[in-house]
């Protein structure tokens, strides 16, 4: 039977750059629980080692979804015992090509319903780049031949622009996307049916462009670290399998994709346009003022997705479709919790309250959405009962990101 279920598909794995050790299938598998993620990406399945990894703890669940066995679970009195995770294959690819005149660099997540399926495309990305310095891999292949690729070899795979506005790696980024979509996908853009929005926009900041009216709108936390999981998410109302994921997606106001688990875009460390050297922050009439350069040392202003969104723009702000996407917009539980308290995320007094809420209420993103205001406040306090409270209301202040550095949070 159908059911409601949080699902994160874009991670990365221990042999991407700059990404933890710990990324182990079974830590995966006990931050999925606790942060409450029903399925969750393997990422960089075209990574041998990785996929050999994954081959040997993983084993079939539902219909195109995987399992950690069970001799692998790590037992966590944190995480409990009630939720079993599934996996899904996934993976990002980089592609560094010229079009039109230009250099382009964009990136693209890829779901497939199986290990099997994601040899076949390893083994065909082999010959054009190398698949083993890094889990997201850089291949000097014009975008629309990788999507052409991925569905020689599985008709049945999921393709999706990742991050789609980030200004650097994406389909619509300042310095090396693309202003319409039909541009980098040419006679095979019909094949795509889905867009990730990424950190530092979201869905309506999206519906400013009527281009976009017909893909579903994703999230996911394109997390290197374990307990960055669910940052952002998906939230279907399916039964847990590939073919019905797949269905969700293709098919947008079915209802069967009901919507996403956002940052505050402003959260983000590209929303607004900055010099990260100089410390300044720029909205978009700011940056156009200064004609893009830094009134401190003349530097280049790095555009950021606000900006992006406004040039391409043909809806005012505000615009709302008639059937829009459902979303909410939370803030990661120790970033709550550390705003409440004042003190840094990292710290002892942080994570020590963050298990104990975990422990007694509930995974993270129930804690954060629907757990009772009273129980938290049993747990851990009023001030931070009131601070979940505010969370939820949207009644909070954002220093913005802008230039790599994310935003910061203040609860009125």
């Amino acid at each position: 039977m159908p059911s409601m279920f949080i699902a994160d598909l874009h991670i990365h794995s221990p042999y991407s750059i700059a990404t933890s050790r710990e990324t182990t299938p079974e830590v995966l598998d006990l931050w999925a629980r606790r942060k409450g993620i029903a399925v969750l990406g393997t990422g960089d399945f075209t990574h041998p080692t990785w996929r050999r990894e994954l081959a040997d703890k993983l084993e079939p669940a539902a219909e195109g979804l995987y399992r950690l066995k069970g001799s692998c679970r790590l037992e966590d009195e944190i995480a409990g015992s009630g939720l079993q995770p599934y996996f899904i294959v996934s993976g990002e690819i980089s592609t560094i090509y010229r079009k039109n005149g230009r250099v382009r660099k964009v990136h693209h997540l890829v779901l497939l319903p199986a290990l099997e399926q994601a040899a076949a495309v390893a083994r065909r990305l082999e010959q054009i780049g190398n698949l083993h310095s890094d889990g997201r891999p850089i291949l000097g292949l014009d975008s629309r031949e990788l999507l052409a690729i991925i569905l020689d070899c599985c008709p049945e795979a999921i393709f999706i622009p990742a991050h789609i506005w980030t200004p650097y790696f994406s389909l619509f980024g300042a310095y090396s996307g693309f202003d319409a979509i039909e541009e980098c996908y040419e006679d095979l853009t019909g094949q795509i049916h889905a867009l990730e929005t990424g950190l530092s926009s979201d869905p309506p900041m999206n519906w400013r462009l009527s281009a976009l009216d017909r893909f579903t709108l994703v999230s996911n936390s394109d997390a290197h670290s374990p307990a960055k999981l669910g940052r952002e998410a998906n939230i279907f109302n399916t039964e847990r399998s590939y073919t019905a994921m797949r269905r969700a997606l293709e098919n947008k106001g079915s209802g069967e994709f009901h919507g996403t688990i956002e940052f505050f875009p402003e959260q983000g460390k590209y929303h607004c346009d900055g010099h990260r050297n100089c410390r300044l922050c720029f909205k978009p009439a700011e940056t156009r003022a200064a004609e893009g350069l830094c009134p401190l040392c003349g530097g280049r202003i790095t555009t950021g997705v606000l900006h992006r969104v406004e040039e391409l723009a043909d809806r005012k702000e505000g615009f709302e479709p008639p059937e829009k996407q459902h979303f909410e917009s939370l803030v990661p539980l120790v970033e709550v919790i550390a705003a409440s308290a004042g003190f840094a995320t990292a710290c002892k007094t942080v994570m020590k309250l963050y298990h104990k809420l975990l422990r007694q209420i509930g995974p993270e993103l129930y804690l954060l959405r629907q757990a009772p205001l009273h129980e938290i406040e049993t747990v851990a306090g009023s001030v931070l009962a009131e601070s979940i409270r505010r969370l939820r209301n949207g009644q909070l202040a954002i220093q913005p990101g802008y230039d790599g550095l994310f935003g910061k949070i203040k609860f009125q």
